[in-house]
């Protein structure tokens, strides 16, 4: 008897053991009581009433939770936790990013514990789809961001809430009126999340800056700069600093350096640059063989380790181009006085010297630093005018140079580098900042023979640092490169989707035959109504540079090795570069790889960051220059697609906005990630990237630097259909309404589009 009591007991343990480890197995599963029953030993009556029994014990324990009707899973404090980074989005839902997990946790707003924007957060897995798609639930917030956030204060009797610029904190955050009575209604301010309460529907702000009236352009400015915690000015002991140092030239300069001072020297830059941070000096040695070098500002002369004006620079990483200002890496005093390369004036250099034939091939070559003296400044202008016409200041030395470039321009192409070449949009500006008008920066024959010879530098500095040998063999030293990996093939299968739906055909899938099918293809797309489309898919289809102590080599470029020599006025890893050359010029033994490395990681990021404010930047132009032309009809392409919208880019502005899916009256749109099209449910109209539509501007947000258009009626119609109703727009090109799943194979039909559909 006693003997059939503890087998009794043995097999109720056994079911609990199993059904506890079952759980702990699978955090993320939801079972119900019949599927624990039978998982653990058979769904009999008898099995249901001890699994139910089981079940009551273990959620009294806490060790599971109800999640739905008879269904129940891992309770929180079971599940295994772990750590992340908080990125919000608009709707107040956010993703986590953690180095546990490929890719990022969806967590919705009710489960966010009233976490914020760059908050580091302990959380759990709730639910991970058939796809992979993780989902979780925040536990405990580990530590705030001390993440500053820009808005305009709308101030009432007895309260202030600022309402936030950008679109990541979809809530308005509450500041004490009694601590900040100098804030007025309509200032644009700079506030730090202190508190979000649970159950408050406000988090609590302290007051950081006042930046001024929202809407004055200077004020605008700043906000973006705040808003991405870029500094828009340097502190006092950096600017004394830079004003401390001596801008005379000793003996002791000019006996350690070459002297280039009698040898033609000329910079080439824009019209509206003020450092000249590089020059080009020729001469001849004998018929079809020439002297170039490459003269770059010899930065770190003025600049030493570990200065306060090197923590500056190193701490911003670049300088950062607006619409209408630069806010240097470097003080005033350097960047345009003692650095820049100005005419008439003697200045230091770090140079790169070239001995090349007519076929720009390089038969010598030497670094080395130097002494030099500008004959001219050219603008980029007036140099393209000398080689169009022959004639001009030191035309001979111009055309000898562009002819050079072009040569080496050809073998680069030869080799595989990748042409893109998409028209950038500028804006003329009033003395106030107000946008007049778009106009496009053309890249011409002068550009290029700059581009070409800073390649060059580049491209032989980091072999020089990179590739050496001692006694015959390769020792490596810690350099930094400027990388770029070979294309995604998942990426380039989606591209080559992409672009067979405008007619081209892309047949390269890896290796340096991508680079020649693209560069086809871009020549095939130039000119036409598609090609910046195009050009805009190739660049996404593309991985991103970065800099690395871990040389893979430059695809885009077709180079095996490659740095940034040429601009260390406003960058960073130039600097680096600079001080590498110098010590192993020196012959210095390699430097620490762990230390270059983490200054590589931190001037990645801080170029990325530097590049989302510049493209702020130009967003709000763009609005601003819009605002007035709400109810304006417009041509334009669809430029991109998301789960809430279509992008539209204007067709002579390039300005882009969004038309809303939940705007478009006619149907009820839906996004299709894998077919990356939109299609109305009921009537199956299909619209697609490269489309042509005709566009109404609905709306300029300049708080959001935020677009909103409405497709109207008929993409080829003109703006006498001021009277037009409907928001539903018909596409260029037509296809059929069938669609996987609903009816059988997926068919399309299309007439032209140029001669390439």
């Amino acid at each position: 008897m006693n003997k059939l009591k503890n087998t009794k007991k043995s097999a109720a343990f056994d079911r609990s053991s199993l059904i506890i480890n079952l759980f702990r197995e699978f955090p993320n599963n939801k079972f119900s009581l019949k599927h624990l029953a039978s998982a653990s030993g058979g769904a009999t009556k008898e099995g249901r009433l001890r699994t139910r029994e089981i079940i009551t014990e273990l959620l009294a324990q806490g060790t599971i939770e109800e999640c739905g009707q008879e269904k129940y899973r891992l309770s929180g404090k079971e599940r295994p936790r772990q750590e992340g980074i908080v990125q919000m989005i608009s709707t107040g839902a956010m993703y986590i990013r953690s180095e546990e997990f490929e890719n990022d946790v969806y967590v919705s707003q009710r489960n966010s514990l009233n976490a914020l924007d760059g908050d580091r957060v302990e959380f759990v897995i709730t639910r991970r789809s058939h796809a992979g798609s993780l989902e979780g639930e925040i536990t405990r917030i580990v530590e705030r961001s001390r993440k500053q956030y820009v808005g305009t204060a709308d101030v009432s009797d007895h309260a202030i809430f600022v309402k936030m610029d950008p679109r990541r904190m979809p809530m308005d955050v509450y500041l004490s009126k009694r601590d900040n009575p100098n804030v007025q209604h309509g200032d644009k301010v700079v506030i730090r999340i202190t508190d979000w309460a649970l159950g408050s529907k406000s988090p609590a702000g302290e007051l950081v800056e006042v930046l001024g009236r929202a809407g004055e352009n200077n004020t605008e400015m700043h906000a973006i700069l705040a808003e991405y915690g870029l500094p828009y000015h340097f502190e006092q002991k950096v600017e004394d600093a830079a004003q401390a140092i001596p801008s005379t030239i000793t003996k002791a300069d000019y006996a350690a350096r070459r002297d280039f001072r009698k040898i033609t020297t000329f910079t080439i830059d824009p019209a509206d640059a003020k450092d000249f941070d590089d020059a080009l000096s020729i001469r001849k040695i004998e018929d079809g063989v020439w002297e170039v070098g490459v003269h770059i500002a010899d930065v770190t002369h003025y600049v030493q380790p570990r200065s306060v004006i090197d923590t500056e620079a190193e701490e911003r990483g670049t300088s950062v181009y607006l619409v209408d200002r630069t806010i240097p890496m470097l003080p005033e005093k350097l960047s345009n006085e003692l650095c820049s390369l100005r005419p008439d004036e003697e200045s230091l250099c770090f140079s790169a010297v070239f001995t090349l034939n007519e076929e720009a091939e390089v038969l010598d070559k030497w670094f080395g630093r130097t002494v030099i003296l500008s004959d001219r400044r050219f603008t980029y202008e007036e140099a393209q005018q000398i080689i169009e016409t022959g004639k001009g200041d030191f035309a001979e030395e111009v055309l000898t140079l562009n002819r050079l470039a072009q040569r080496m321009r050809k073998t680069r192409f030869k080799r595989g580098a990748v042409s893109f070449q998409r028209e950038e949009a500028k804006f003329k500006l009033d003395a106030e900042g107000k946008p007049l008008g778009v106009y496009f920066k053309e890249q011409k024959e002068a550009n290029q023979l700059i581009e070409e010879f800073m390649l060059l530098a580049n491209k032989q500095v980091a072999e020089f640092c990179g590739h050496h040998k001692v006694n015959g063999r390769a020792v490596r030293r810690t350099m930094v490169y400027r990388v770029h990996d070979v294309p995604n093939e998942e990426k380039l299968e989606k591209f080559r989707t992409f672009v067979l739906r405008f007619g081209y055909v892309f047949k390269a899938d890896k290796g340096r035959a991508v680079a020649k099918e693209m560069n086809k293809l871009l020549g095939q797309a130039k000119g036409r109504i598609e090609e910046n489309v195009i050009s805009n898919l190739a660049v996404r289809a593309m991985s991103k540079a970065f800099y690395s102590t871990d040389n893979i080599g430059h695809y885009g470029l077709a180079f095996p090795y490659y740095t940034h020599f040429t601009s260390p006025i406003r960058r960073y890893p130039d600097m680096m570069v600079h001080r590498l050359l110098a010590r192993y010029l020196e012959g210095g033994k390699s430097a620490d790889r762990d230390t270059f490395e983490k200054l590589c990681v931190h001037a990645s990021e801080r170029e990325v960051i530097a590049a989302e404010a510049e493209r702020a930047s130009i967003k709000y132009k763009m609005v601003e220059f819009m605002q007035d032309k709400i109810g304006q009809f417009f041509d334009g392409h669809i430029s991109g697609m998301s789960d809430w919208g279509m992008y539209v880019e204007l067709d002579e502005t390039h300005i882009e906005g969004m038309v809303s899916l939940r705007e478009m009256e006619d149907d009820l749109y839906q996004f299709d990630e894998n077919r990356y099209e939109v299609y109305g449910r009921r009537k199956g109209r299909i619209f697609t990237l490269g489309d042509a539509v005709r566009i109404r501007v609905k709306r300029a947000d300049l708080q959001r630097r935020q677009l909103d258009f409405e497709l109207v009626h008929d993409a080829a119609a003109d703006s006498r259909e001021d009277d037009v109703k409907g928001h539903a727009a018909i596409p260029v090109r037509r296809q059929s309404t069938s669609r996987p799943g609903k009816g059988g194979k997926t068919s399309r039909k299309g007439g032209k589009k140029g001669s390439k559909r």
